[in-house]
C-alpha cells in the first residue's frame, strides 16, 4: 500500500512530541536526546536566568553527538555568560520535531537544517532570524563562499549560518571492480553493464534504503536528469513544466527495471538509510550515492579508505551532480543577547581547532573561503572538482516542498513493490505538484 507519509507521520509525531515539547522532556520519533552543559529546558528557546547566563538551546543530529558533546562542554566552560544546551535527533526525527515545534511556537534558539524547501519553510513562516544585515555588518561575504550563502538565502533574506556545502557522487568499491575486471563507466549504458556484471557475480550493485524516501531519491533524480536533460530537469524542479511527461515515465520505468533486476538490496524499501554504509563495508554492495562526508564516516568506522573511489554517474550533458547546503537557523524571536550567543557558539564550533580535532564529524571542506579538507580524505578533492567541472543541481528534497517530496517518495515505494506503473507514477507526481500549486 502507498504510505500516507505526510498525514500519518506528522499526526503521530504531533501526538507524541507536543507534550514533550511543553514539559521540556526528551525526544520522540526515534531520536535520542541529551542535554549538555546545563539543566535548563532543552526543548524551548533559552533565556537569561538568575545566574546571569544566557541559556541557548540547540537541536542537532545524533550523528554529530560524539564531537558536539565535548565542543559544547568546552565552550560552556570557557564562557561564563553563556550556556548551550543541546538535544539530538536522527535525520528524519529533527525534520518532524522542528515542524511540530514551529506550529506550537516552541522552536529552540537554533537548530540544524538543510537548505532549499526544508530551510525555506521556516523563512516563509517568519520563524527564522533574518541575518542579512548582520552578515553585511560582519563581512560574511569575505568569510563564507558565495554558493553557500546563496543556498541559505530565501526571498532575498539570509536565513541561516552555513555549516556545510555538500556534493554527492557515486562511491564505489575499487577492489570489487578490480576483482571482476570492471571499469568506471563513462556512459549510462556502461553503468548498466557494470550493474549486470556485479549482479551475475553475486554482488548487489547499489546500496540504498527506502525508509523516508530520500536515499532512493538520490538515484531517481539522476535518472530524471538522464532522460529529461539538464534544462528540462531544472524546469521540473522549479515546477515550470509538468512531471506528467514521457521523460519522467522513462526515468521511473528504468528505476522499476532496476528494482526488478535486483540491483538494490533485498527489502530495501523499508530499510534504514543509516545502514547503507554497512553493506559497502562488508562488500555486499559495490556502490552507494553519498556526499563527501562519506570519507570521514568510513574512517570513523575503521574502514580502509583506499578501497573506495568516486565517480559522477554518467547521465549525459555535463554529467551534473546533486548538491545541497547545511546550516544553523536561528529563532526569529531571539533577543540580541541570544543571537550574539548563538553566533558566538557557531563561530567556535567551526573554529580551526575544533575542525582539526573532530574532522571526521564535519563535512569538509567547510563553506568558508579557502577551506580545504585534510589530505587523508582522499576522495574529497575529486568530488569537489567534479562539482566545479560538471556543475550541480539542487537535490530534489530541497528543491521540493515537503508535500511534493512525499508524493515522489510514495511513488518510489509503489514502483518498487509493483503496485504502480511508471505512467501512473508520473501522473501521481504531477498531481502532487498541481495540488501544491493550487493550495
Amino acid at each position: 500500500m502507498l504510505k500516507l507519509r505526510k498525514f500519518i507521520s506528522l499526526m503521530l509525531v504531533s501526538l507524541m512530541l507536543v507534550p514533550l515539547l511543553l514539559t521540556g522532556c526528551g525526544s520522540g520519533n526515534g531520536e535520542t536526546s541529551k542535554n549538555v552543559g546545563g539543566t535548563g529546558t532543552s526543548e524551548t528557546a533559552g533565556k537569561t536566568g538568575t545566574s546571569g547566563k544566557t541559556s541557548i538551546t540547540f537541536w542537532n543530529l545524533s550523528t554529530r553527538q560524539e564531537a558536539l558533546d565535548p565542543i559544547v562542554e568546552a565552550f560552556n566552560a570557557a564562557n561564563d555568560d553563556v550556556e548551550v544546551v543541546v538535544s539530538y535527533y536522527d535525520t528524519d526525527g529533527i525534520k518532524d520535531a522542528c515542524k511540530v515545534a514551529a506550529s506550537s511556537g516552541t522552536l529552540p534558539n537554533m537548530w540544524f537544517n538543510w537548505g532549499g524547501s526544508l530551510g525555506g519553510f521556516y523563512a516563509d513562516n517568519g520563524a527564522t532570524y533574518d541575518l542579512t544585515g548582520y552578515a553585511e555588518d560582519n563581512n560574511w561575504p569575505d568569510v563564507f563562499t558565495s554558493g553557500s550563502l546563496d543556498l541559505c538565502t530565501f526571498d532575498g533574506k539570509l536565513s541561516g549560518y552555513p555549516t556545510a556545502y555538500n556534493v554527492l557522487n557515486v562511491y564505489y568499491r575499487k577492489d570489487i571492480f578490480e576483482k571482476y575486471d570492471l571499469e568506471v563507466p563513462k556512459t549510462f549504458e556502461e553503468f548498466e553493464e557494470v550493474c549486470a556484471a556485479l549482479k551475475e557475480n553475486g554482488v548487489t550493485p547499489i546500496s540504498t534504503a527506502g525508509l523516508n524516501g530520500w536515499h532512493v531519491m538520490r538515484f531517481v533524480e539522476l535518472l530524471v536528469e538522464y532522460y529529461a536533460g539538464e534544462d528540462l530537469h531544472d524546469k521540473l524542479s522549479a515546477f515550470d513544466e509538468s512531471w506528467d511527461n514521457q521523460y519522467v515515465v522513462q526515468a521511473l520505468a528504468k528505476y522499476q527495471e532496476f528494482c526488478e533486476k535486483g540491483y538494490f538490496p533485498e527489502g530495501f524499501v523499508t530499510a534504514n538509510p543509516d545502514d547503507t554504509r554497512l553493506a559497502m563495508m562488508t562488500g555486499e554492495c559495490a556502490m552507494d550515492i553519498q556526499g563527501q562526508w562519506y570519507d570521514g564516516q568510513i574512517l570513523s568506522d575503521g574502514g580502509d579508505l583506499s578501497l573506495f573511489g568516486t565517480f559522477a554517474l554518467p547521465v549525459g550533458g555535463t554529467d551534473r551532480v546533486s548538491a545541497f547546503v547545511e546550516m544553523a537557523q536561528f529563532n526569529a524571536g531571539n533577543s540580541d543577547a541570544e543571537l550574539e550567543a548563538c553566533i558566538r557558539f557557531m563561530d567556535y564550533y567551526l573554529s580551526d581547532e575544533n575542525v582539526e580535532q573532530y574532522a571526521d564529524y564535519y563535512n569538509l571542506p567547510l563553506p568558508k573561503i579557502g577551506s580545504e579538507a585534510s589530505a587523508e580524505y582522499i576522495n574529497i578533492p575529486d568530488i569537489m572538482e567534479t562539482a566545479e567541472t560538471n556543475g550541480t543541481f539542487t537535490i530534489t528534497d530541497q528543491a521540493f516542498p515537503a508535500e511534493v517530496a512525499d508524493g515522489l517518495f510514495n511513488v518510489q515505494d509503489a514502483l518498487a513493490n509493483g503496485q504502480m506503473t511508471p505512467e501512473e507514477g508520473a501522473a501521481a507526481i504531477g498531481a502532487a505538484v498541481e495540488a501544491y500549486q493550487n493550495k
